[in-house]
């Protein structure tokens, strides 16, 4: 497995507002923005790229109230680079070292999720309840019996654990699909869900762990 050690300065990362995209299916997916395209709406993602979904299936877009950092680089000890934020990456590193170790998960895969999930805000919380840094559901957080989901230390080593259990019975997009839609979505249709968020939540994951 790939060791994330974060190699970085310290440089500041400048806030950026956001958009939140609630889909009638009570998910939600952070975005940097949107536009109308007759009866589509184009996403454009936080790291790049966009996502084109049915205008029926979004319930309403607002303004993210929680601003998310533009990712400052962040160097790994074989030279690349993972694009996180490089302040708070840093602080729960020693953590994600010590717990991805401990559930033999890759910790650049436990980065990219928590990244991705709450860019690294420990007291993030979803509309539908995903709550703390590696957003766990109310069913996942009493599955690993955690008592306060968001603290750091124990929402991470849920989060891994949840994410290892994922890995023994999917490969790794459809691992990142059941974190995200749940396993009983993957398994009804056989891969990905043909959800707009959970396919741009995959991509932008393996985007992370592959840089």
């Amino acid at each position: 497995m790939r060791s994330l050690a974060l190699l970085i300065a310290l440089v500041c990362a400048s806030p950026a507002s956001a958009e939140l995209v609630v889909f009638r299916t009570g998910r939600t997916l952070s975005v940097k923005s949107h536009r109308v395209d007759g009866d589509s709406f184009v996403l454009t993602l936080r790291r790049g790229g966009e996502v084109v979904c049915d205008r029926s299936i979004v319930d309403r877009i607002e303004l993210d109230e929680i601003p998310y950092p533009i990712p400052a680089a962040v160097t790994t000890a074989d030279g690349t680079s993972t694009g996180q934020p490089s302040r708070r990456a840093m602080e729960y590193d020693p953590l994600v070292q010590a717990l991805s170790r401990a559930h033999g998960v890759d910790p650049t895969l436990v980065h990219a999720v928590i990244a991705v999930e709450s860019s690294y805000e420990p007291r993030a919380r979803s509309p539908k309840g995903a709550m703390g840094l590696m957003q766990l559901m109310p069913a996942t957080a009493r599955q690993y019996e955690v008592r306060d989901p968001y603290d750091p230390a124990a929402n991470i080593e849920a989060g891994t654990r949840h994410l290892r259990s994922l890995l023994d019975h999917f490969p790794l997009a459809l691992a990142l699909a059941a974190y995200n839609a749940g396993e009983s979505a993957v398994q009804r249709f056989g891969g990905v869900p043909p959800f707009p968020e959970t396919r741009a939540y995959v991509a932008r994951v393996l985007d992370l762990v592959s840089q």
